[in-house]
């Protein structure tokens, strides 16, 4: 039976054939392959990574596309704490530091607020010593993933 939050839109979690996802994708040979965990208790997703030499932007450091890329996921998955499937509307992004290769990293998101179908949260990279490198805000929207991704869906 499908869930539905207090926020009247569809929360169900749809199969698709393939997470061929650039970011968390584990079916993408040329992606990233970030590996999201869920804290319940402190309602954040956290991600543990280095970037390799192909995510070279300036020398020694990150591109700043691939840093937006991951600041996005990280708070598109803060949705799945709320059963919720939310495409992003728009994200902004502060680069503070350079983000290095070949160094841990690791990136928390949060949510800041609801209001109805639209999600609001934020992510940080931050370094080996806490030092937040790149912080992030996002609007995503909730979607009927049954609906949009219905031609998808392994069935």
């Amino acid at each position: 039976m499908p869930r539905k939050s207090g926020h009247g839109h569809d929360t169900r979690y749809v199969k698709l054939q393939k997470n061929l996802c650039f970011a968390c994708g584990l079916n993408n040979p040329d992606g990233m392959r970030l590996k999201f965990t869920l804290d319940e208790k402190r309602q954040m997703s956290i991600c543990r990574f280095r970037l390799g030499t192909r995510y070279t932007g300036p020398p020694g450091h990150c591109h700043g596309g691939i840093i937006a890329t991951i600041l996005d996921d990280a708070m598109g998955k803060v949705n799945k704490l709320r059963h919720v499937v939310a495409l992003t509307r728009e994200m902004t992004v502060e680069y503070l530091k350079p983000v290095p290769l070949h160094k841990p990293l690791r990136v928390e998101a949060r949510e800041v607020q609801v209001r109805g179908r639209t999600h609001v949260n934020v992510a940080e990279i931050l370094n080996q010593k806490g030092e937040v490198l790149a912080r992030s805000k996002g609007i995503f929207i909730a979607i009927d993933p049954e609906q949009m991704f219905a031609k998808y869906v392994d069935r």
